[in-house]
């Protein structure tokens, strides 16, 4: 690992445009559906446009309703590529099925409103790569693994304040990258 001039690790990374986007529009929803005063979305939509840090996000969000959508999901293709990217609402447990194919998610950019996310992978055969955040803990314990084992480097320095991502379920004949994102 490379050293970084000024001190940068020190510091949690700033959260993207699509992020707080994500965030403001999802304030409104609940506004819209009545969950919330507008007292209340007001203060929370300031939080969300003035929010530097993942964490500060989070608290303008905090106690608001669940999406729709519930906090499960689940992505699955018999064969093929799944792949995720940009900036996706991540839900509480995301159960990943594939038989054949390749598997990119890329947590990076992703809304993550939850202080611990479950991935459940049920994978045959093919590659799957997982980016996480830059400030995550990653947990691989519950994971088994039919070929070769994970590729994962645990970092040495880790923020507090950043999701913990929990990779758990069985891979067939492939191989599990995760990595953190550079930025």
């Amino acid at each position: 690992m490379r050293a970084r001039a000024g001190g940068s690790d020190r510091r949690p990374p700033l959260i993207s445009e699509d992020d707080r986007d994500t965030a403001v529009q999802r304030i409104q929803e609940a506004y819209a559906e009545g969950h919330i005063s507008h007292q209340e979305m007001d203060e929370r939509l300031h939080q969300a446009l003035t929010a530097e840090t993942h964490s500060e996000l989070v608290l303008a969000l905090a106690s608001l309703p669940e999406e729709n959508a519930g906090t499960t999901s689940t992505i699955a293709a018999v064969s093929g590529r799944i792949r995720r990217r940009g900036a996706w609402r991540v839900p509480r447990i995301l159960k990943v099925e594939s038989a054949f194919g390749r598997v990119h998610l890329d947590l990076s950019r992703a809304v993550i409103e939850h202080p611990v996310v479950d991935v459940k992978l049920q994978l045959g055969t093919g590659r799957a790569r997982i980016t996480v955040p830059r400030d995550a803990i990653v947990d691989v314990e519950g994971l088994y693994t039919g070929w070769k084992g994970p590729l994962y480097k645990t970092r040495r320095r880790s923020r507090p304040g950043g999701p913990r991502i929990r990779i758990s379920g069985t891979m067939g004949l492939g191989r599990l990258k995760i990595r953190h994102a550079r930025r």
